[in-house]
């Protein structure tokens, strides 16, 4: 599960004003062909699922534009991908919630069980979204008001530098005792103004330099004595448990506990000038965003555009009826149904519809077929793609042309040690040609046999890269093969190595 954010003290209500806008800012002007564009950028071939997931992005902006009536009508068509392992099921959906900033969930259909056995509840889906989107709605706040916070977290620094400073500081030839038998006598006001605006004027002074100096970052090695506020959820009791699995029961409980827990005192540590800055401006920082509106939009947003990946759908299709090890795969399928089809479920900020979260499945279906899911379920998947094996010039397409290619990670990575590395195409086309040999005679796992091959090819370069400063590697055909070659010939050794 997504870790939960502390809840700060809410200061900026402006905040409220703008952050349930976010969510559609980024779809307004990606059309479903501009979805597609970017995608290539990352994802060799399968053109019909990109196009199913653009269209179904596109209606869901469509959607906003509907009068309110005709919008609750209107449902997501959820997705059922169908294709081997390693040919871009899961990195299709995870960049689009990336290029749409929508609240983004991959799970594993078999990592849950139906209600009545040990393990989590489907229900926990929806709850780790929100947590996902409280996470990365706090994050863009905090993000806006850094170099508001920055300053004013100078400035706390400065008064409490300023202060301790001057504390330390006897007043001159005996003034401050003067001043203070003044003050006690109450017999000489007027001496005691003057002392009291002479250490005014030193403050100021004193203030004008630590800032200067905070500015030059030459105080950065002092130490100071800040306070550390503690970390808290101000959530106050749990009202409702509703149907909670106990992983969230406990945390649910031990929010009910806190509610009634007297509130715990700010610490004073001293810390170094450069760890307060950090502290400090973290602490402003949490006081300019309103924590209420983050949460407000966050399940605004994951109501309205989340993105869930069931992963290994197929997984939970038994082959026996209600009997073997996997008995609740059937189970499973009954409680992702009103997950799937839209209904309410409980968090720890509140109600959570899931009427218009786009549900995206996939699964190999290797023994099975989609017809084998329980009709129910079927019926919830009403657009459905099949995704094709990786051919050759495929793996050698992903090797060169995305983005993030590994040949391009892999540069990068021994420039780091002064070691640079030229990929000739003759290597890669080599490593394209093995990796396909490899997935036709073992298992096929489509691309991501490249991270094996890879690997293997660049293990000793990768070894030695230290000691050798300044040089330049060329992979070509050769080179593979004197790695790779052999290996991915034999059949029993590819079978444990590649």
């Amino acid at each position: 599960m997504a870790e939960a954010v502390r809840r700060p003290t809410p200061i900026n209500p402006s905040v409220r004003a703008t952050a349930d806008g976010d969510a559609r800012s980024t779809m307004d002007n990606l059309t479903p062909a501009e979805i597609v564009a970017e995608l290539d950028k990352y994802i060799i071939g399968q053109a019909e699922a990109k196009r199913a997931v653009a269209v179904a992005l596109r209606n869901r902006y469509r959607r906003q534009l509907l009068p309110d009536e005709m919008r609750q009508e209107v449902q997501p068509k959820n997705i059922l991908m169908i294709g081997p392992t390693g040919v871009g099921k899961t990195e299709i959906a995870r960049r689009v919630a990336k290029i749409v900033d929508a609240p983004f969930l991959k799970v594993e259909a078999t990592k849950f069980t139906e209600v009545g056995y040990v393990g989590r509840d489907v229900e926990s889906i929806v709850r780790d979204l929100v947590e996902i989107a409280i996470s990365m709605l706090h994050g863009q706040k905090l993000e806006q008001v850094k170099d508001e916070a920055a300053r004013a977290a100078a400035q706390r620094l400065v008064d409490l530098l300023a202060e301790q400073l001057v504390e330390k500081k006897p007043a001159r030839n005996g003034r401050k005792a003067a001043a203070e038998q003044a003050a006690t006598d109450q017999a000489d006001a007027a001496a005691l103004h003057r002392q009291e605006a002479a250490s005014e004027r030193r403050l100021r002074r004193e203030r004008k330099r630590l800032l200067q100096l905070l500015t030059d970052q030459a105080l950065e090695d002092e130490t100071v004595e800040i306070e550390i506020e503690a970390d808290y959820d101000d959530y106050g009791p749990y009202d409702d448990f509703g149907e909670i699995g106990p992983e969230e029961l406990h945390e649910a409980f031990q929010d009910f506990l806190d509610g009634y827990a007297p509130p715990r005192r700010p610490a004073r540590r001293r810390v170094s000038v450069r760890e307060a800055r950090r502290i400090l401006t973290q602490q402003e920082a949490n006081r300019l965003v309103d924590f209420d509106a983050v949460v407000e939009a966050a399940v605004k947003r994951v109501e309205e555009s989340a993105v869930v990946f069931l992963d290994e759908i197929d997984k939970t299709i038994t082959g026996d009826g209600d009997f073997g090890a996997d008995v609740s795969g059937a189970g499973v399928q009954r409680d992702l149904l009103p997950i799937v089809e839209g209904s309410v479920v409980m968090t720890r900020y509140g109600p959570v519809k899931t009427d218009h979260v786009l549900f995206i499945a996939a699964g190999a279906f290797h023994n099975t077929r989609p017809s084998d899911l329980i009709p129910e379920l079927q019926g919830r998947f009403p657009i459905r793609v099949e995704l094709s094996s990786l051919s050759e010039d495929d793996l050698y397409a992903i090797l060169t042309e995305p983005q993030n290619a590994l040949t391009k990670q892999y540069v990068a990575l021994l420039a780091t040690e002064g070691l640079e590395l030229r990929f000739a195409e003759e290597g890669m086309r080599e490593m394209a040609r093995l990796a396909t040999l490899v997935n036709a005679r073992t298992e096929d796992i489509g691309a991501r046999r490249l991270h094996t091959v890879i690997e293997k090819v660049l293990e000793e370069v990768s070894f030695d890269a230290p000691g050798h400063r300044g040089e330049t590697v060329t992979i070509d055909r050769g080179f593979v093969g004197e790695r790779v070659g052999e290996v991915a010939a034999d059949d029993d050794l590819s079978n444990f190595i590649l």
